[in-house]
């Protein structure tokens, strides 16, 4: 390198050093990305309302990613899992991804947990080349408008909903709906779907009330339902709000259905202590296998997850077992020189996938929503039993 001097020193780069720049340029490493490591990371409740979701779901992922590894990986490379705990709640959330983006530098993040958690930090997963594969809420906006680095996994909670107001409209004769919702992005993508199908129906709802997450007394908002009338009440709750608004409605004497989506299809709902929960109805994308289904596959994941955890999975549990499976395959697919255009071009030639669980799914170039199946169930001695074998349209 020379120096030529007028006002100051200015370098002047020799042709050697100017071509071991474009090298350097060239192989510019792909973040979260090393010659043996892979790097994804989760962003979920460990400890808040949803705990009894995000803990299930990201330990069900770190068994795929643990059984990956000890088979060699991916492509010869491991895969890191890092998972950071949201207690629900968006700060947090925004805190957490900031950590997974800036310090662990992921290559991508799956099943983030929560509506808005997952709403406020997409841009900025987005900004840094990240992909926000199947996150833990069935949003429309996990999927649209689409962007190539968004994926979900299942059917939305607008097209669950939809499926089950015309179900009940037209099997059980229900004509005045109302809906019971958190005030969140998630709530209202089921209002949402409530009033679509309840106007195309030529029906309307009749009231509704809204909560928020960690809110724990309903005894005004279900006195308000009551005395609207309400035949069926359409639920944009989770898990600890379904059980408490459930046994305000039983406390009341009051025989309404009362009907739930994914987010609510869980265990710990179907087995609430005293049965209050018995005759409850949920709308879900998929079927939960219990362990004790006859399926090889399934009874062999359960023991493993049992002897594992010390606990028998629950859905969602199930529903991260299947994403991490599906990404492997769009790893692996992506071939040894790893970037997120390849990762994305394996992702979209999943074809007619079936999970071990039942669950199929597919995606392509401009399709990158799994399924738009959904299923009634009902509450039956602390199970979920389906209503009907074959998924609900509308």
């Amino acid at each position: 390198m020379r120096f030529m001097s007028t006002r100051g020193w200015i370098p002047v780069f020799t042709g050697g050093m100017l071509m071991a720049a474009s090298i350097a340029n060239a192989a510019d490493p792909v973040r979260g990305v090393t010659d043996t490591e892979i790097v994804i990371g989760t962003v979920t409740d460990l400890s808040g309302v949803t705990a009894v979701q995000g803990v299930n779901n990201s330990d069900a992922i770190r068994m795929a990613f643990d059984e990956a590894n000890e088979k060699g990986g991916v492509n010869g490379r491991k895969i890191k899992y890092v998972v950071e705990d949201n207690q629900y709640q968006v700060p947090r959330a925004v805190q957490a991804m900031n950590k997974l983006l800036n310090s662990d530098n992921i290559f991508l993040a799956l099943d983030d947990g929560g509506t808005p958690m997952n709403d406020a930090n997409m841009p900025t997963q987005f900004g840094k080349n990240v992909p926000n594969m199947f996150p833990l809420t069935s949003a429309r906006s996990m999927y649209e408008p689409y962007n190539r680095l968004k994926f979900g996994q299942f059917a939305s909670y607008y097209d669950q909903m939809r499926a089950a107001v015309k179900y009940f409209a037209q099997n059980k004769g229900r004509k005045a709906f109302c809906v019971s919702y958190q005030d969140s992005d998630f709530g209202k993508d089921v209002l949402a779907g409530v009033t679509a199908e309840t106007q195309a129906l030529g029906l309307k709802v009749v009231e509704t009330t809204a909560h928020r997450p960690t809110d724990t007394d309903f005894n005004g908002a279900m006195e308000k339902l009551h005395d609207a009338g309400c035949d069926v009440i359409m639920m944009g709750t989770i898990v600890r709000d379904t059980n408490i608004i459930i046994q305000t409605v039983r406390k009341m004497g009051w025989n309404v259905d009362l009907v739930g989506q994914f987010a609510s299809y869980d265990t710990a709902v179907a087995t609430l202590p005293g049965g209050a929960t018995e005759g409850f109805y949920c709308m879900t994308p998929a079927l939960y296998a219990y362990p004790d289904d006859p399926r090889p596959a399934v009874q062999d994941f359960a023991k493993k997850y049992k002897a594992r955890y010390g606990r028998d999975p629950n859905f969602h549990g199930e529903v991260g077992y299947t994403a991490a499976q599906l990404v492997l395959i769009g790893l692996k697919s992506a071939g040894k020189d790893l970037t997120v255009d390849s990762f994305v071009k394996g992702m979209e030639g999943i074809h007619d996938y079936t999970d071990i669980f039942g669950a199929h799914l597919s995606f392509g170039p401009d399709q990158h929503h799994g399924s738009t199946q959904s299923f009634l169930t009902v509450v039956k001695a602390g199970r979920w039993v389906p209503v009907e074998q074959s998924a609900l349209g509308y």
